[in-house]
């Protein structure tokens, strides 16, 4: 039988895999020349296909691992220190991704770009986080079966009724808020329906906690996950078209028309499968710090590629313009170096924080004098003018 600590290992390195994954997917993707976009390329189409399951599965281990932290132990309710402290990092999260969308130039100009405003992927999770330890509130207090069902009930809803609610117009909110609701304005993630991926992880973590400590725990788990799979990717379809027929309803009709959501559902249950198999060989030590660095990984590889800060970036040089033979090894470097930059900064994170403490600490004293030398220069200004006007005696 294998202890807590040894179910995670699988789960770090789906979550190393997914970030690699997401920096090739969005090198290539970014500068690919789009006379080589085939979809009747067979490599291209396969390439295509695997780049569409990286978000979802993101999203899901990223709920797992959140949600398997924050019913461990016996506190429950905000007594669980896990509250506050997902609660700091769902709005850490939040600032990072729009400190990562500012653009400095712009504001020395006076300028906010619409760009600062779109979602993107950090913006998700840090919601999905801070609506995790909401439902995990709601329920704290209750049957411990509530969070698991709540979990799994916001899946579904969330990914049935997904044609009703993708097109609804949010125009009359602003713009910052209307960005978490809609892509119209190039957002590229909403909270609807990537949460629904995150509580599913959720759900999946309490399967874990429930059931990990039985002898045959992965097994079952991983037979299940492939029969899941399975039947999501090939019959989901099909099914929820049977049930459009014979109850007449149409939002049923209308998901079997673009059923993306369950069959990357069962695309994530075949990654989960596939790694639960490879666990006792997928333990080497870079691997799980790469799937415990994901954060630094992608805030550098947003600063490179996109040019957070300067709006200097390889994309801006290279938009869609560079072909195969060229973006495939640039792809492979782009991803080492990124990977490569984070690991460093891991190793050395703690010695980073405190000279950048120190610096700030520098930069507010001198601020401090520069704020004292203007008031004393302020009172004796006002001193002298009220002497001049002589409402003041020498």
């Amino acid at each position: 039988m294998e202890n807590k600590t040894a179910r995670l290992y699988f789960i770090d390195t789906i979550r190393a895999w997914a970030i690699l994954m997401m920096l090739q997917g969005h090198f290539i993707d970014g500068l690919l020349d789009p006379i080589f976009r085939d979809n009747n390329n067979t490599v291209f189409a396969v390439w295509k296909y695997f780049r569409g399951i990286t978000a979802p599965v993101f999203f899901t281990v990223s709920g797992f691992i959140f949600t398997y932290l924050l019913v461990k132990g016996d506190v429950r309710g905000f007594d669980n220190p896990r509250v506050k402290k997902g609660i700091r990092r769902g709005l850490q999260l939040l600032l990072i991704g729009y400190l990562l969308r500012m653009n400095f130039l712009g504001l020395l100009h006076g300028e906010i770009y619409d760009s600062f405003y779109l979602v993107d992927v950090l913006h998700c999770i840090g919601f999905s986080i801070l609506g995790i330890i909401s439902l995990y509130l709601l329920t704290s207090r209750r049957n411990h079966r509530m969070l698991p069902l709540l979990l799994l009930g916001m899946t579904l809803v969330l990914f049935v009724f997904e044609p009703a609610y993708k097109n609804l117009q949010w125009s009359w909110l602003p713009q910052l808020f209307e960005n978490y609701l809609t892509k119209a304005n190039g957002s590229v993630f909403t909270i609807f329906p990537w949460f629904g991926y995150a509580t599913f992880g959720g759900f999946l973590s309490l399967l874990f906690r429930r059931f990990g400590t039985f002898r045959h725990v992965y097994p079952v788990a991983i037979l299940s996950a492939v029969a899941m799979g399975s039947l999501l990717i090939f019959y989901s379809s099909d099914f929820f078209l049977w049930i459009s027929k014979t109850f007449d309803i149409q939002i049923f009709a209308d998901v079997f028309f673009n059923n993306y959501l369950f069959i990357r559902l069962g695309d994530v249950f075949l990654v989960f499968a596939l790694f639960m198999m490879a666990r006792n060989v997928l333990k080497n030590k870079t691997l799980l710090k790469i799937g415990q660095s994901t954060l630094s990984i992608y805030i550098i590889h947003f600063i490179i590629l996109y040019g957070s800060f300067t709006g200097l970036g390889i994309y801006r040089f290279f938009h869609h313009a560079v072909p195969p033979f060229v973006v495939i090894p640039g792809a492979l470097l782009f991803m080492l170096g990124c990977t490569y930059l984070a690991l460093r900064y891991e190793d050395r994170k703690v010695a980073i924080k405190g000279n950048i403490a120190i610096v700030l600490q520098l930069c507010w004293s001198k601020i401090e004098q520069v704020f004292a030398i203007l008031i004393e220069a302020i009172k004796t200004i006002a001193v002298r003018l009220l002497r001049l006007i002589g409402l003041a005696k020498g």
